[in-house]
């Protein structure tokens, strides 16, 4: 039974660990990446609606993103999402068929906040690992009477040692984004 609840836990707390590497990589660095945008809804006849949904996205060159729409009626409202995305600097064009978004040079003092807001995210992340550990835990509590306290106890421990390789894999994700961010 403790097997099964640190299985369950594993299995969210390696899905935390993926969408914190996902919003990792919705930092931009000196490098144009589709992923800027993998999280932009765009108001689409009045329903947010995920830009990937609505376009798709190439990269020609080194800070160029075109964004081509499935839509073109829809042009105008993606070229309004992505203008309105924070922390992005752009400023997006359409020439009626696409919209070009060239990303400007980041300084020092941007890469410093974008380092700033990358330790956020991973702080985030960990308080929510924190969470899965502390349900987990309370389910193991839960089943003290059927398995007894040895049982929970290893479990405890092997709860741990989750946690903290898990802990570790964002710290791992946060250095990698760090060097990448700082990189010129």
């Amino acid at each position: 039974m403790t097997a099964s609840v640190i299985a369950d836990t594993k299995a969210k707390m390696e899905r935390a660990v993926e969408a914190a590497k996902d919003d990792f990589a919705t930092v931009r660095t000196g490098r144009a990446n589709p992923q800027l945008f993998q999280k932009v809804m765009v108001d689409y006849y009045g329903s947010p609606t995920p830009l990937a949904q609505l376009a798709s996205t190439n990269v020609p060159e080194a800070r160029t993103i075109i964004v081509t729409p499935y839509d073109k009626s829809a042009l105008k409202a993606i070229e309004e999402a992505i203008r309105n995305v924070p922390n992005l600097g752009a400023n997006p064009t359409n020439d009626g068929n696409i919209v070009r978004v060239t990303m400007p040079e980041l300084t020092e003092d941007r890469r410093k906040e974008y380092v700033k807001l990358v330790k956020s995210k991973a702080e985030d992340a960990k308080v929510h690992l924190r969470g899965i550990r502390r349900k987990a835990k309370d389910e193991l509590d839960a089943l003290k009477s059927e398995v007894g306290e040895d049982e929970v106890a290893r479990g405890e421990k092997e709860l741990d040692a989750l946690t903290r390789s898990h802990v570790d894999l964002i710290d791992d994700a946060l250095k990698r984004k760090e060097a990448e961010l700082l990189e010129v």
